[in-house]
């Protein structure tokens, strides 16, 4: 399991022009799944993303989680984070998880996130649009593995 963590002022994704998914002051998480991933990388992940101190303390420094600082979780579904891109200049996407076991995954790992903090998500599959004001920029990427 990989994850795309971003501290976020806002974020919101749209499918066929609604918005289905927002949060406000908080994290953008992208996921993606691969083969033997199980519920144990997913409550990892999930409780990694969250205690994850990516939020400034009274001094400036980076050392609060969202857990202290508040806000909430856009959790969006994103299979390219598996591209190889080693052979010739288009990706390949074998190493992703896809169907039915990648939104199993994808639902448990919101429903882990949700036990911590309100998560919205887009909508898995879906042609996605995604505004995001980043703050910092503040992104880290993690694996299970």
């Amino acid at each position: 399991m990989r994850v795309v963590v971003s501290r976020v002022k806002n974020a919101s994704v749209k499918v066929n022009d609604q918005v289905v998914g927002k949060c406000d002051r908080g994290l953008l998480i992208l996921s993606c799944f691969t083969d033997g991933d199980t519920i144990k990388e997913v409550e990892y992940l999930a409780k990694k993303c969250v205690n994850l101190r990516v939020f400034n303390d009274e001094n400036g420094v980076m050392n609060k989680s969202i857990l202290d600082a508040g806000g909430n979780i856009l959790s969006i579904s994103q299979f390219t984070l598996y591209a190889d891109c080693t052979k010739g200049n288009r990706p390949s996407y074998i190493k992703a998880l896809g169907g039915e076991e990648a939104k199993k995954l994808y639902d448990l790992f919101n429903e882990k996130l949700n036990e911590y903090v309100k998560t919205e998500t887009g909508i898995f599959g879906a042609d996605m649009k995604i505004s995001a004001l980043h703050d910092g920029p503040i992104t880290i990427i993690m694996d299970s593995k």
